[in-house]
């Protein structure tokens, strides 16, 4: 099993940039895809950015494809999503998850909250 919690979340103006972090417990980081997810107030939870096991295999969600950035260091036990260009869309808890598989997402983080002002 893993832990995950989440750090780097606040306050920016539309236009800034946030580097959110995601820390896992334990010495099997490595063995898993690492995920950021979004949810929004009153919407539903939305994929944002993959990573597979190596960082070989990215995916992104269309509406953050050259604004955001995913990216891990297995030697830190620790995966980021770098977010330039925010807009005030961009507001909601993103939370990180860990996955067997590229589409498991079995281990959730508590989330940390975005707030981007216009």
């Amino acid at each position: 099993q893993v832990q995950l919690v989440e750090s780097g979340g606040g306050l920016v103006q539309a236009g800034g940039s946030l580097r959110l972090s995601c820390a896992a417990s334990g010495r099997t980081f490595n063995m898993y895809h690492m995920n950021w997810f979004r949810q929004a107030p009153g919407k539903e939870r939305e994929f944002v950015a993959s990573i597979s096991r190596n960082g070989g295999e990215i995916y992104y969600a269309g509406s953050v494809k050259g604004r955001f950035t995913i990216s891990r260091d297995n030697t830190k036990s620790t995966a980021y999503l770098q977010m330039n260009s925010l807009k005030p869309e961009d507001t909601a808890v993103y939370y990180c998850a860990a996955g067997w598989t590229r589409v498991s997402y079995d281990y959730w983080g508590q989330g940390t909250q975005v707030t981007v002002s216009s």
